[in-house]
């Protein structure tokens, strides 16, 4: 087995803002807007993610909070949430521990899930009530 320097290893977690930036408008139909005062990226004019927290977080709208409880499960101190978005579909992602392998393929998922649903889409709880897009 090949040794990994401890330089390597430190690049294997973490992305740049820029980054994650230059990955959400390389995805279709993305554009830039505000929800709710905060700068966001959108699909078809539905809010798909924002940054917080000087661009430390990513905010990461999902199918479900099914969804969030698995990435939780599989990764704690990369996946949380806050209070504020407790009953909704979303997930905030500390860019300094998410790998840039692992961030793609939530970001192109959850992508997958907001593109293909109709505008105004309201988002299910896992109780079954409805409730309007997340306050981001």
């Amino acid at each position: 087995m090949p040794k990994v320097s401890p330089v390597r290893r430190a690049r294997a977690r973490g992305v740049r803002a820029e980054d994650v930036r230059r990955l959400l408008q390389s995805l279709p139909r993305i554009s830039q807007g505000r929800v709710h005062g905060h700068p966001s990226f959108l699909v078809n004019g539905e809010f798909f993610a924002r940054f917080r927290d000087a661009d430390t977080v990513l905010v990461l709208r999902l199918a479900t909070i099914d969804d969030r409880d698995v990435l939780m499960q599989l990764n704690a101190r990369v996946f949380f949430y806050t209070e504020h978005y407790r009953n909704y579909a979303t997930v905030l992602i500390r860019l300094s521990e998410v790998s840039p392998a692992l961030l793609r393929g939530v970001v192109r998922d959850s992508w997958r899930h907001v593109a293909g649903g109709p505008p105004h889409q309201r988002m299910t709880l896992r109780r079954g009530r409805k409730r309007g897009r997340p306050a981001t």
